[in-house]
Formats: C-alpha cells, sequence, structure tokens
C-alpha cells in the first residue's frame, strides 16, 4: 500500500470518523477486497495518537460492521449461488486455489470456518459470499460469524491502540519527527506484518 493511499485513509477516518470504519469493514466483509483491515488499525492508532476516536466506540462499530457485512455476503452467496461466484472470481481475479482452500475447509471444519477465517489473508473477503453458495446453515453462520467479528475487530483494534501508546512514547523522545514519516512507518509495520502471515 501507498504513503499516498495511507494519507487518503488517514485523512477520510479523521474526516468520517466511524463512519469511514463502519463503510470500510461493512463493504470488505461483504465481499469487496478493500483495506477493511488497515482501516481498523489505523483508527485504533489515531483514537490514541490524535484522540479523533475511541477505542470502545471503534469495537463496537466494527463489530456491528463486520457482522452485518458477512451477513450481506451470506446472502448475496446465497442468491446468486455458484455463477455469481464464479464472475466475482473472475472480475476481482481470485485465484481458484482460494476458493477450493476455502470449500475444503468448511467441508472439514463446518460453521467454525467463519470464526478463524477472518484471521487468514485472504479469506475473510470469501467467507461470507462461500457460506452462502455452500448453503451453510444461517443460524449457525450467524452466531460463528458474530463471534469470529468480536474476536477479530477487538484484537486489531487493541493492536492499532497499542501500537499508537508505544508510538507516543517514540515520538516524544524524536523531535521534529514529521507525521508524514509517522504515517510512513506504520505503513510498514502493517506491511510487514502481513507479509508475515501470507507466509
Amino acid at each position: 500500500m501507498s504513503l499516498h493511499v495511507f494519507e487518503f485513509l488517514r485523512h477520510a477516518i479523521v474526516q468520517y470518523g466511524y463512519w469511514a470504519v463502519a463503510c470500510a469493514l461493512l463493504l470488505e466483509n461483504a465481499g469487496l477486497p478493500l483495506p477493511g483491515e488497515t482501516v481498523l488499525l489505523l483508527a485504533s492508532f489515531l483514537a490514541y495518537s490524535e484522540h479523533e476516536l475511541r477505542l470502545s466506540w471503534i469495537i463496537v462499530v466494527g463489530i456491528v460492521a463486520a457482522t452485518a457485512g458477512d451477513n450481506l455476503g451470506y446472502g448475496l452467496g446465497q442468491y446468486g449461488g455458484r455463477p455469481l461466484l464464479e464472475r466475482y472470481q473472475h472480475f476481482f481475479r481470485i485465484p481458484q486455489s482460494a476458493l477450493a482452500r476455502g470449500e475444503r475447509w468448511f467441508l472439514r471444519f463446518g460453521s467454525a470456518t467463519i470464526l478463524f477465517a477472518r484471521f487468514i489473508f485472504g479469506m475473510r473477503v470469501i467467507a461470507g459470499p462461500l457460506a452462502g453458495v455452500l448453503r451453510m446453515p444461517w443460524r449457525s453462520f450467524f452466531l460463528f460469524n458474530f463471534l469470529g467479528a468480536s474476536l477479530w475487530v477487538s484484537v486489531i483494534a487493541t493492536l492499532g491502540y497499542l501500537f499508537g501508546q508505544h508510538w507516543h512514547r517514540l515520538e516524544r523522545g524524536l523531535n521534529g519527527i514529521g507525521l508524514m514519516v509517522a504515517i510512513f512507518l506504520v505503513v510498514v509495520a502493517i506491511g510487514v506484518w502481513k507479509r508475515g502471515r501470507r507466509v
């Protein structure tokens, strides 16, 4: 992710607050490949460093938006079936291997797949639509979706907030460091963290 995009996301969060968090997580969990995780991390970072938002409300808004987004994706997958999933896969260039892996996990772990899929690169975006295509019972989906959203949002938001705490301490020891440098370092840290999860 470029520094320009990251600065755009920061501006959106400062400008629109919880609405920016809600929209990003809602759309990402509905199946659009948006940087919802990055928005959540950055909003939590700003909650500490610039006090634009409150961590507790970020978590509440994030859980509601992520749960609603996955339910929307589930409904689309159930309504459109496999043809819609194949068009979606082609449009967003999602590799067949990712869908095949998701299907194997659903067959092996059932509804619990929704719980841990949020923490796996690439799976969070397709989990809801894929569950709908595979006709997972909605009550089971809703339960594991809510539990997964609660855990994922709480962990990611807390990490962003803790990073803000440590960054604030570091910034006090580095007089004259600019905001752009700070944002660049956050981008690098998130990039390294995400790359480590892909391995």
